[in-house]
């Protein structure tokens, strides 16, 4: 699963790039300029895949070490 958390954070890294949306002005929903809207989805995904990073790929042992240091002192 690391890898496929790995895989979508270099996909928002290439996404973010956005120089094709720079001359574009367009608007979202009759007032959102199209490059804003574009940016505001990336946000959310971002939000997105740090959730499914935290919630499948974090590492185990670091909550493990710090519950054994609490009951040791």
């Amino acid at each position: 699963m690391k890898k496929v958390v790995w895989g979508l954070v270099l996909l928002l890294v290439v996404l973010h790039q956005d120089v094709w949306n720079w001359d574009n002005d367009r608007l979202v929903l009759g007032f959102i300029p199209l490059t804003l809207a574009y940016h505001a989805s990336i946000s959310i995904a971002a939000s997105a895949v740090w959730l499914l990073a935290a919630t499948t790929a974090w590492p185990t042992n670091l909550e493990d070490d710090a519950d054994a240091t609490e009951a040791g002192q």
